[in-house]
């Protein structure tokens, strides 16, 4: 093996081709009515939420959009329960259902948390209102007084005075004598929530490799991504969030590819010669959170549903220089399989020669 300069002892270590690759993006999400129509589509980008507080406390949160995966029935009952002062337990999320669930236009582009997220708050708010007149006037003080705070609507600096949240549900259907003037009877909102023309969430993936020069294997070593969505709603779920966009942007960088013959027949059309990553190929990722507030939405937050699948092409394939630089190989191409990196070194072992 040709022996290197010391300058390339950071990256030639007893053997070993290790190296550093860094990518930095910023992804512009959401995108509400204003820039549909500025880009002359005639078409919405809205979402709807209605939420619905049964006799007995129990609250009913019926969705637009759809999960599947992202966690929507941890986010969105967190989003309802903060604002109504119950527990996420008492939270029913439906979705996908036509028939109970408000139109609305799906998941997608990283709007849910902005665009059915805002349905949601909005709509709990409404009905947090109505909770505060009706409990106002039960307990005989302005609803400007009053929070609601562990399943109780209470006065302010005086938690002792308050009514239980499901009290106040129960009269506003069953006792409409005991409502406040021209209250009507229920608990129950819908909203239409149009987001801002976008959002912009960003993010930084560092990766640091190791490759086997003999047979061209990429080895990850250490994973880091550090988000910024905005304000975190439930740190887990943008972890998971996270995690399953590196996965698909690992498969992509050094797994998945497609592969026809010169009579553009596929040859990769099943999962016998198509190689997608399994669990056992993702590394343990390292997480960190920075929160740039925007003022733009409800609650402060960004769309950040693809953000984990941007970057890590970029990141791989710079380590992978990085790592191989002594050899003076760039790459352009992906996938970066072990053997394309093998061959990639071997024709720059020739050009050495």
């Amino acid at each position: 093996m040709k022996t290197f300069e010391s300058s390339n002892s950071r990256r030639v270590h007893k053997g070993r081709y290790i190296g550093v690759g860094i990518s930095t993006y910023i992804e512009m999400t959401v995108f509400g009515t204003k820039f549909m129509t500025a880009a002359g589509v005639d078409h919405g980008n809205h979402d709807a939420a209605i939420v619905r507080m049964d006799p007995g406390g129990g609250v009913t949160l019926s969705v637009g959009t759809l999960s599947h995966g992202q966690g929507h029935q941890t986010t969105f009952a967190q989003l309802a329960a903060d604002e109504l002062g119950v527990r996420i337990e008492d939270i029913k999320l439906v979705q996908g259902d036509t028939q109970a669930t408000p139109y609305g236009w799906g998941t997608g582009a990283s709007r849910s948390a902005v665009v059915g997220g805002g349905a949601v708050v909005y709509a709990a708010r409404k009905v947090k209102e109505k909770i505060l007149r009706i409990a106002g006037k039960m307990l005989e003080v302005s609803p400007a007084d009053l929070e609601l705070v562990s399943g109780k609507a209470q006065v302010k600096g005086a938690p002792t005075r308050a009514v239980a949240i499901r009290d106040v549900a129960r009269i506003a259907m069953f006792s409409p004598g005991r409502l406040p003037p021209g209250e009507e009877p229920g608990l129950e909102a819908t909203y239409y929530h149009d987001p801002p023309a976008f959002t912009f969430a960003n993010a930084t993936h560092i990766v640091t490799i190791e490759v086997d020069i003999e047979t061209g294997k990429v080895k990850i070593v250490r994973y880091v991504v550090v988000e910024d969505c905005g304000k975190v709603i439930n740190p887990t779920i943008v972890e998971g969030q996270i995690t399953g966009g590196v996965a698909q942007g690992l498969g992509t960088v050094l797994y998945e590819h497609l592969i026809y013959d010169e009579n553009g027949q596929m040859l990769t059309g099943s999962f016998m010669d198509y190689l997608l990553l399994t669990s056992t190929e993702v590394p343990n990722i390292e997480f960190g959170h920075i929160e740039t507030l925007t003022p733009l939405t409800v609650g402060r937050v960004k769309g950040m549903g693809e953000g984990g699948a941007i970057a890590p092409p970029g990141a791989i394939a710079s380590a992978l220089a990085d790592a191989l630089a002594p050899f003076g190989v760039k790459f352009t191409e992906l996938p970066l399989t072990p053997n394309r990196v093998w061959d990639t070194i071997r024709e720059a072992r020739q050009r050495q020669q």
